[in-house]
C-alpha cells in the first residue's frame, strides 16, 4: 500500500499538518520548501509503516524532523486525530499513535533488525523477546504525555519509547549519559534497552531510545503542583488563622484539610510563610531530590570526568553570559531596568578564586525532568536544550548550573498557579515560603550528599540561577506572555 516514493499530496498534507505539531519549533508557520532525505518502508500491507526524514527551514535554518506514518483504507476512528491527509482514499497518518505498528518499532529492536540505513540495536540488558510476547497488552505502545519536542510510546509495565522528533547529528547526549551510568550500575538513571539510528550525510544519528520505564512513578512537577494545590486550599479553608495560628495534624499521614493520606511530606504548625518552624508539603521530597541530584553528579563525574576551571574559562563563562543578556534584552526591552545589577552578578564570576569544577551535567533540569520512582528520584532526557549546539550540550559545565535550574523550577511551579487568581496578594506570602523552603531543603540534601555546597558558592550559583531567569524571560516573551511575570518578578527582585 505505500509502495513507491513520497508523491507530492503527501507532501503538501505534511507540510500542513507539520506546523501544528506540538513538538514542531515553528507552530503556525508555512513550510514551502519540504523535502524528503530519507524513505524507508518498515512494514508493507495494511496497515503499512513508513519511515521518512523530512528537511525544511526554520528561522534559525535548515532542521530535520522524523515522521512515522502509517497507512490504512478504513482509518479507526481513535486514530482520526493522527490523520495527515489522504492519498487515493488510503489515510496516511502519524504511526505512533497505532499500537499495531509500535509493536513494528519494538520487536524490530529486540530483533535487531537492519532496515536499508536503519539500525534496530538491542542493548544485552534489555528484556528477552519472550518477555514482551507474554501478553497483548505488554507489547502495544501507548503515547503518553503532551511532550514538547519528542513522543514517548509505553509498553506496558516494561518499557519506553521516547521517539526524537527533531533530529541531530553526533552522539546523542540522552542515550550517551544514561547508557554510560546505567553501565555503572547507578539508580538515578532508567537503564537504556535499544535504540533506533541511522547514518545522514556521513553522521551518526539518534532516532529513538527504548528504556526501562519506571511504573507507578510520578514526575516532579506533577508531585509538586499537588502539594501546592493541597496547601492554597489549605489556605482557602482556614483563611487568616492557617497564617497566624496553629494546625491540627498527623505529622506523617494526614492532610489537615482532605483527611487524605499524605505520602510523602509532614505539614506541621507554624506560619505559611516559610519559617523554619513549619515543614511545607514537598520539602521533604525536595531534600531527597538534592540527595540524588548530588549522586546523579557524582556518577556523571565518575562516567565522563571531572576538572577544574582556569581562571581563562571563567573569564570565559562570564563573557557569556553577558553576551546571553546583551541578545536577551534586544528581545526583550523590559530587562534593561536590570541590566547593570545582573552584569554585576555576571561580572564577579571573573573574579572567582576558589576552585569552581565543571563536568557533564544534565543541562536542562527541572521537576519536569525527575520521577519518583521505587528507588527514589531519577532523572530523565539528558540531551539538554535542543536549540543549543551538540557540541556546548556536551562540554563540561559548572554542575550548580543544573542546581539553578531546580532552584527557579521551585518557583515557577509556586508561582505559575497565582497567575490570574483573585486571592493572589494574599497567598504570595505562602508561595514564598513554599518556595524558599524547598529550595533550602534542596541545596541541603544535595550538599550533605557530596555535592558542591551552593551555600558556600553564592556568587556562582546567583550568576547561573540569574542566567536561567533570563533564559525563561526570552522563553515566556515568546510562547507564553502570560507567564513572562514569573521569572521578570524573579530578575527584579534578585
Amino acid at each position: 500500500m505505500s509502495g513507491g516514493g513520497v508523491t507530492a499530496g503527501l507532501l503538501t498534507s505534511l507540510a500542513a499538518w507539520l506546523p501544528h505539531q506540538r513538538w514542531f519549533p515553528g507552530r503556525g508557520a508555512t513550510l514551502a520548501d519540504l523535502a524528503v532525505i530519507s524513505d524507508v518502508t518498515l512494514q508493507a500491507g495494511d496497515p503499512a509503516l513508513r519511515h521518512l526524514v523530512v528537511e525544511t527551514s526554520l528561522r534559525t535554518g535548515p532542521a530535520r524532523f522524523q515522521v512515522l506514518v502509517g497507512y490504512r483504507r478504513e482509518l479507526p476512528a481513535v486514530l482520526e486525530e493522527a490523520l495527515i491527509g489522504r492519498e487515493d482514499g488510503v489515510a496516511c497518518y502519524d504511526a505512533l499513535h497505532d499500537p499495531d505498528l509500535a509493536e513494528v518499532l519494538l520487536h524490530a529492536i529486540t530483533d535487531q533488525r537492519l532496515a536499508e540505513h536503519l539500525r534496530f540495536v538491542r542493548e544485552p540488558a534489555a528484556p528477552p523477546q519472550s518477555r514482551y510476547d507474554d501478553s497483548g497488552a505488554a507489547r502495544r505502545g501507548r503515547p503518553i504525555g503532551a511532550e514538547q519536542s519528542n513522543t514517548s510510546l509505553v509498553f506496558g509495565d516494561l518499557a519506553i519509547l521516547k521517539v526524537l522528533r527533531r533530529l541531530f547529528p553526533g552522539s546523542n547526549p540522552d542515550l550517551e549519559v544514561a547508557d554510560a551510568l546505567a553501565r555503572l550500575g547507578s539508580a538515578r538513571v532508567a537503564a537504556p534497552y535499544g535504540w533506533i539510528e541511522t547514518d545522514l550525510d556521513g553522521e551518526p544519528v539518534l532516532l529513538a531510545v527504548l528504556s526501562q520505564f519506571l511504573a507507578g512513578a510520578s514526575d516532579g512537577w506533577t508531585m509538586a503542583l499537588a502539594s501546592l494545590q493541597r496547601l492554597y486550599g489549605r489556605y482557602g479553608a482556614y483563611g487568616e488563622e492557617y497564617l497566624t495560628g496553629p494546625v491540627t495534624t498527623d505529622p506523617v499521614t494526614t492532610d489537615p484539610v482532605t483527611t487524605d493520606p499524605v505520602a510523602t511530606d509532614p505539614v506541621t504548625t507554624g506560619p505559611a510563610s516559610g519559617s523554619e518552624s513549619s515543614a511545607l508539603p514537598f520539602t521533604a521530597e525536595a531534600r531527597e531530590l538534592g540527595r540524588a541530584t548530588a549522586e546523579l553528579h557524582a556518577d556523571m563525574a565518575s562516567a565522563f570526568g571531572r576538572r577544574d576551571m582556569t581562571a581563562a574559562e571563567l573569564t570565559q563563562l562570564a563573557g557569556d553570559l553577558n553576551q546571553k543578556l546583551t541578545d536577551a534584552i534586544a528581545v526583550v526591552p523590559e530587562l534593561t531596568a536590570f541590566e547593570a545589577r545582573i552584569r554585576s552578578a555576571y561580572d564577579a564570576v571573573a573574579r572567582l578564586r576558589e576552585p569552581v569544577p565543571v563536568q557533564r551535567i544534565h543541562g536542562d533540569y527541572h521537576l519536569g525532568q525527575v520521577l519518583r520512582a521505587a528507588q527514589g528520584w531519577v532523572a530523565l532526557d539528558f540531551e539538554g536544550e535542543p536549540a543549543v549546539p551538540l557540541a556546548v550540550r556536551r562540554a563540561p559545565a559548572p554542575a550548580l548550573r543544573d542546581v539553578a535550574g531546580m532552584l527557579r523550577s521551585f518557583d515557577y511551579a509556586a508561582r505559575h498557579q497565582l497567575i490570574g487568581h483573585q486571592s493572589a496578594p494574599a497567598v504570595t506570602a505562602v508561595a514564598d515560603g513554599w518556595v524558599r523552603q524547598c529550595q533550602a531543603a534542596f541545596c541541603g540534601g544535595y550538599s550533605a550528599a557530596g555535592g558542591t555546597d551552593p551555600d558556600a558558592h553564592g556568587t556562582l550559583l546567583r550568576a547561573l540561577t540569574l542566567e536561567k531567569a533570563v533564559y525563561e524571560v526570552i522563553y515566556e516573551y515568546r510562547h507564553r506572555p502570560s507567564w513572562l511575570e514569573i521569572p521578570l518578578g524573579y530578575v527584579a527582585a534578585a
